[in-house]
């Protein structure tokens, strides 16, 4: 199964389809990455705060997967804001990784009460001069965060993660991102089990004609959209199956099915109250 690649505004590539360990047990976590590098993942997300980075790096030690043909992400928690604290955040992260550098190191809330995202996002500009990260963005970054931080550094983030499924699809900051050369990650991209996606009719009836898995479905249209996606699950089974989406396309039709499912209904926190 060959998985489609985005090619960042840094030239970077990465690949659309990844797998996110958020809320995976730190205990379970070598063996849940191990399955879906074994599976055929090779973007792994994570993050500084998820307490896991440690089983994120022994499954990718234990898998003799040569390291460029990985991609590695983490972030920057938000107490750890600040200059030399973000210094210090991706020496931990890297220790406990076992890697030189990521292949994407991100900001993981603006958390506008303390007012050091645009700190942090000079110090990611060293980080990435340092060579510690070969690419840099933002996670749950809304307009006013990104605007600030484009004009008050030299660097357009090279993504923007944020909550993204058909019940809340955040055009404006997708319409942004593709304006300025930011591509779009997103989380909760099935909507983190918070409401009924996956038994919609809309979301069914274009199950059953594909012969997929409403899952696969939504994730299909996220491929379809242009977002970068990582599914979670600890379950093998499910593992493969969010992987087994490139061999089916969305119709016209379909897409704009999903399209329509759009509410503005966010199951997370929202960037400006995250602290």
């Amino acid at each position: 199964m060959t998985v489609s690649t985005i090619t960042l505004n840094d030239g970077a590539t990465i690949p659309q389809l990844g797998f996110g360990v958020f809320l995976v047990d730190p205990a379970d976590t070598e063996r849940i990455v191990s399955d879906a590098l074994e599976i055929g993942y090779r973007h792994i997300d994570t993050a500084a705060i998820y307490g896991n980075e440690e089983g994120v790096g022994k499954a990718i030690a234990a898998s003799g997967i040569p390291r460029n043909e990985l991609f590695i992400t983490t972030k920057l928690w938000n107490k750890a804001q600040g200059t030399q604290s973000a210094y210090d955040a991706i020496d931990v992260s890297l220790g406990k990784l076992g890697l030189d550098a990521v292949d994407l190191y991100l900001i993981h809330w603006p958390s506008p009460a303390q007012d050091k995202y645009l700190e942090s996002w000079l110090a990611l500009e060293q980080i990435k001069a340092d060579g510690k990260a070969r690419s840099i963005g933002v996670s749950n970054f809304q307009l006013p965060h990104l605007e600030r931080i484009i004009a008050g550094s030299d660097t357009v983030p090279a993504v923007n993660q944020i909550e993204l499924h058909p019940a809340f699809q955040q055009r404006d900051i997708l319409n942004f991102g593709a304006a300025n050369g930011i591509h779009i990650e997103a989380w909760g991209p099935l909507g983190q089990g918070k409401y009924p996606l996956l038994e919609l009719p809309q979301i069914t009836e274009i199950a059953s004609a594909h012969g997929k898995s409403p899952a696969q479905v939504v994730l299909r249209w996220h491929i379809q959209t242009g977002t970068i996606v990582f599914p979670k699950s600890n379950s093998r089974e499910r593992i493969a199956q969010n992987f087994d989406i490139f061999d089916f396309e969305l119709t016209a039709d379909q897409m704009a099915s999903i399209d329509a499912l759009d509410s503005g209904k966010r199951v997370g926190g929202h960037p400006d109250e995250v602290k």
